[in-house]
Parts: structure tokens; sequence; C-alpha cells
């Protein structure tokens, strides 16, 4: 085979590779897609993290449950996929130590005169004054770490969040509904790209 043969040889064969793996790609990306938008009914498994886990999964299910994108139910054996995960929600007193040292020294030496005299040994002032401040600070502070799967094990979805509180929630609350708001983008977003999919020609 001359040298020109062995050439064309090489870059038909990286093509066809690349084509390949391409194509394998995309296939992923689509049953990812197709994964999550396959869902229909969610179980919500027991968090990990005791008593303040297991409340933090009932607001979680009804965040979720306010999206009607899916069907909540008790019963793992109907659903299509299980959320499973762990969460914390603690209180807690912060203390806050502040010392505030603030020093002021006057020394002024005038004659009878009124003029000031260099060298002069009249008396100066000196002014101290050391402040401690000591605060305490109730806190508030949950999060939860979440994933989505299908009924073979397989991840379909994932998030982290956390919540020091919102203005009009606690930070449970905010948790769950950070959790329901990130679901819902996710699953518009995989069915926009599944639409965007199905209208290029070739694509399945």
């Amino acid at each position: 085979m001359t040298a020109l043969g062995r050439t064309w040889l090489a870059l038909s064969v990286a093509a066809l590779w690349t084509a390949a793996a391409a194509k394998a790609q995309s296939t992923g990306a689509d049953s990812g897609i197709n994964g999550l938008l396959d869902v229909k009914r969610i179980y919500v498994a027991q968090l990990v993290g005791g008593a303040e886990a297991q409340v933090l999964r009932e607001l979680i299910i009804a965040g979720i449950d306010g999206t009607k994108l899916f069907i909540l139910t008790d019963n793992p054996e109907r659903a299509d996929a299980v959320l499973k995960g762990a969460a914390d929600d603690k209180a807690f007193t912060e203390s806050i130590d502040v010392d505030n040292n603030a020093n002021t020294r006057q020394n002024s030496r005038y004659g009878s005169s009124g003029a000031f005299l260099k060298g002069s040994s009249l008396p100066g002032s000196s002014v101290g004054d050391n402040e401690s401040l000591h605060t305490k600070e109730r806190k508030h502070e949950a999060y939860a770490t979440v994933r989505l799967c299908s009924k073979d094990g397989d991840v379909l979805w994932s998030t982290t969040q956390e919540s020091a509180g919102a203005k009009f929630r606690g930070a449970g609350a905010d948790v769950a509904a950070k959790i329901a708001r990130q679901l819902t983008l996710d699953f518009d977003k995989a069915r926009k790209l599944a639409s965007s999919s199905a209208e290029i020609p070739g694509r399945q």
C-alpha cells in the first residue's frame, strides 16, 4: 500500500471512530432525557439524617406535588422512580464576642500668657476606654442532597440545596421549595431538548 493509501485509510478509520463516538454520546444524552421525561410516579424514600430529615421529607413531598409534574405515591412498588438522599435541619445559637479598645491621650503645655511652652512640665490628661460586647444570635440552617433513581438504580437527576431561611419561610421549607424549583427547571430543559432533537432530521 502506498503512503497516500495508508493516509486515506487512517483518515477513514478516524472519521468512522468519530462518528461512532458522536452517535454513542448522542444516544446516552437522549437516554438520560427520556429517562427523566418518562417518570410519571415518584416515591420519596426515607432520608438519612434522623428526625429532622423526616420532617424535610414531608416538605419535599409537598413541594414536588405542588409542581403538578408527577404523581407522588407512598407505595414504592408503583413508582417509576425513587427519590433518595440525606438531609438535616438544625437550629443553634451562635455566640459573638467583640472587644473594643479606645485610648485617648492628651498632654497640653501652656504658659501664663497662653503661649505653648516647649519642655514645660505641666500635667497632661489621659483617657482609656475598654469595652467588651457579648451577643448571642439564634440561627437556623437546613440542607438536602437528593437523587432521583430509576427502578434499575440509574441516577436520572440529582441536586443539593441549602438555606439559612427565607423572608417568608423557614430554612427547611426553603430547601424543599428549591428542590422542587430545580426539578421543574431541569424537567422543562429536558423537554425542550427532546423537542429540539425530534425536529432534527435523522434524530430519533
